[in-house]
């Protein structure tokens, strides 16, 4: 069946873009949905909110009110994100930004959200983005004439259900690896911070410490340290040897499903060899950063991960390889490292350049920070417990990849009606 060729505002009820300026902030009210609010993948992120005050609220919303539904999407700056307004949001519409309410007897909202990430409408927004001299955009008074391809209504929400299925998986995943996250981060706290841990009424108390229990300097508990590589883009004659390379900034996609973007390098074999990662090691990240966050981000290399790149991994140049003496400790360590960041120890050592680099006092780090360490039997157990949270949150992650892969491998076919 043909697919019909139609005007973008042939399919609207309605079509608003944001104001031209910037309320007042708040510290409550309703949200002042940005740019920044718009992931590249399609979502709205809420982790980092402006408000605006519910006096202002009714002036910055005369234009239109945001309904669930709503297709929102940037047209300038940032162009090509795009996100559908969830039920029961309450704000406006930031700067540089645009919504579309449908015609649901036309079309599908849904349908139209996966439509916009089609090669087609890439097109169509690559041939007419105005490009500026310090941002491009997308000129608003020609957008209504912007073309569409679009097949009969049922099938429109048949191939939304088919891409949906899958963003409803990535999702639950999402879901679960945060309730997991969450979950391990209140043992750590439990055992280890506030001391109830298995046993704890019982324990005699020496020297301010559970009987058995020791607290050690960072550089007494690890056995080999050393910072990371980067090695070439192609092969060279003593860059031979291919591996991954993980960065500070892949740390928080190797458990969130975004394990593709890691880099893929060439390197020498000593070098190589000298960094390769193995299971139980852990990866601090000791340069880069930005002025609203500092380094010491961490993560832990499972064999699960090892295992699904298939090729040799070290870490990148800006963090350094930790490998214990005792690998039994490797989970806790991860675990005392995250809580040394989120409870602000590990900014003690960072150190800013000129300009807003921040970089690491390493040797200090390693020199001055006690580790409180625990008998084997309590380590045991907790790694029963968190190793195996870890481990889920990594299949989690692999499985929300897969989703991903699949889901971007059928949108162009079922857009192109190949499907």
């Amino acid at each position: 069946m043909s697919w019909e060729k139609v005007k973008i505002k042939e399919i609207w009820k309605g079509f608003y873009d944001g104001p031209h300026a910037t309320p007042p902030v708040s510290d409550c009210g309703g949200i002042f949905l940005g740019i920044s609010n718009i992931t590249p993948n399609g979502h709205i992120d809420l982790s980092d909110i402006k408000y605006i005050s519910e006096q202002d609220l009714s002036k910055w919303t005369k234009r239109v009110v945001p309904q669930g539904g709503d297709i929102v999407f940037s047209y300038e700056a940032t162009l090509n994100l795009y996100a559908i307004i969830p039920e029961n949001f309450y704000g406006c519409l930031g700067r540089r930004m645009a919504l579309i309410r449908v015609d649901e007897n036309k079309i599908s909202n849904k349908f139209l959200y996966y439509y916009f990430f089609s090669d087609e409408w890439r097109a169509t927004i690559a041939e007419n983005t105005i490009v500026g001299a310090t941002v491009d955009r997308i000129p608003i008074a020609k957008f209504p004439e912007f073309p569409i391809s679009l097949p009969p209504l049922k099938e429109q929400k048949r191939i939304a259900d088919i891409l949906s299925a899958y963003d409803d998986l990535i999702e639950n995943n999402q879901k679960q690896i945060k309730l997991l996250e969450e979950a391990a981060q209140r043992l750590y706290k439990q055992w280890f911070i506030d001391l109830r841990y298995p046993g704890h009424e019982t324990t005699k108390i020496v020297d301010g410490l559970p009987e058995g229990w020791k607290k050690e300097k960072l550089v007494e508990i690890i056995d080999y340290e050393i910072g990371g590589g980067w090695g070439e883009d192609n092969i060279k004659e003593k860059c031979d040897q291919p591996a991954f390379v993980i960065r500070g900034t892949d740390f928080y996609g190797i458990t969130h499903g975004e394990i593709l973007n890691i880099p893929f390098r060439y390197h020498s074999k000593t070098n190589l060899d000298a960094r390769a990662l193995c299971d139980g090691d852990i990866i601090f990240e000791v340069s880069g950063g930005s002025k609203t966050e500092g380094v010491a981000k961490t993560v832990l290399i499972k064999q699960t991960l090892l295992d699904r790149l298939k090729h040799p991994v070290m870490c990148a140049s800006f963090c350094k390889l930790i490998r214990l003496k005792n690998r039994k400790l490797s989970q806790y360590m991860y675990d005392a490292f995250f809580y040394l960041r989120k409870s602000g120890k590990t900014a003690e050592y960072d150190k800013r350049s000129a300009s807003s680099i921040v970089n690491y006092r390493w040797k200090d780090f390693l020199n001055e920070v006690d580790i409180l360490i625990p008998p084997n039997n309590i380590v045991e157990m907790y790694n029963g417990i968190a190793s195996s949270a870890y481990e889920r949150i990594i299949n989690f992650s692999l499985s929300i990849e897969t989703a991903k892969k699949t889901r971007d491998r059928l949108l162009p076919k079922l857009m192109n009606g190949e499907l």
